[in-house]
């Protein structure tokens, strides 16, 4: 019997920002495998399965167990928030996979990857449109890049004028790097320059905040939270959050509404 390993983005964790793929294959699986707080988000999907379960910093486990299932015949989906190949699991599931090749070990199961949205987009939606132009994002932890890569990383983004998208701000194991990434920016951009904070993107306590450079670090901010940094053109308008793509500058957007007024 061969067996089929689905690894999913499950979005911001609720059906209605789920793709129709993600909900399809989770249906189906008979074993699903996940971080606790990801399946507690899906919990009403998962009646009648078997459920596997780990804490934070247990991807390895994760992935080893979806994998082992799927091996044995089973279908598997193994979860994530936002998009599995956007800072999830799908990548580390691959590298196990491409270990067992190098060993000789066969893979006798097909393989899935189902995109989700990802934490930029759900709060690039929330704020209105700030990611109109070329972004980055890039991530403040530190566990498993170093401290001094990261902070090159965000001064050559910052540099280079791109809208930098900050998932993972700020840990309990790594507190000041939010900081420090401020300090960096404020090199190459005004302390106006409008940033948009969203905490638990369409989850129960969703936060929308949109402050600026210099006053960013004066709210709540921890794991939960994506922070989208605007560029040298991006502006705030009533309670959005906007980056031109340059259309006023080469055409007269309002002149055909005029004309039909």
């Amino acid at each position: 019997m061969t067996g089929t390993l689905h690894i999913v983005g499950i979005g911001p964790g609720n059906k209605e920002n789920m793709t129709l793929r993600a909900i399809e294959v989770i249906e189906k699986s008979d074993v699903v495998v996940g971080y606790e707080l990801y399946l507690h988000l899906i919990e009403e999907m998962l009646d009648g399965k078997e459920v596997i379960s780990t804490q934070m910093q247990e991807e390895i486990d994760r992935a080893r167990a979806a994998i082992e299932k799927a091996s044995g015949g089973h279908t598997v989906a193994l979860v994530s928030s936002g998009d599995a190949g956007v800072y999830g699991i799908a990548g580390l599931a691959f590298e196990i996979i491409s270990q067992m090749h190098e060993k000789g070990q066969k893979v006798n199961f097909s393989l899935e990857v189902v995109p989700g949205v990802t934490a930029a987009n759900a709060a690039g939606a929330l704020l209105g449109a700030p990611l109109i132009h070329d972004f980055a994002a890039i991530s403040l932890s530190d566990l498993l890049t170093p401290r001094d890569v990261i902070e090159k990383r965000v001064a050559s983004a910052a540099e280079a004028d791109f809208i930098i998208v900050v998932y993972n701000p700020r840990g309990s194991r790594f507190r000041e790097n939010l900081g420090r990434a401020k300090e960096i920016i404020l090199q190459y951009r005004p302390g106006t320059t409008p940033v948009g904070i969203v905490r638990k993107a369409y989850r129960d306590g969703q936060e929308i905040i949109i402050t600026n450079l210099d006053d960013m670090l004066k709210y709540n901010v921890d794991m939960v939270t994506t922070i989208i940094i605007g560029n040298s053109v991006t502006f705030g308008f009533e309670n959005y959050m906007v980056t031109p793509r340059g259309y006023s500058k080469k055409y007269e957007l309002l002149q055909g509404a005029q004309d039909n007024l």
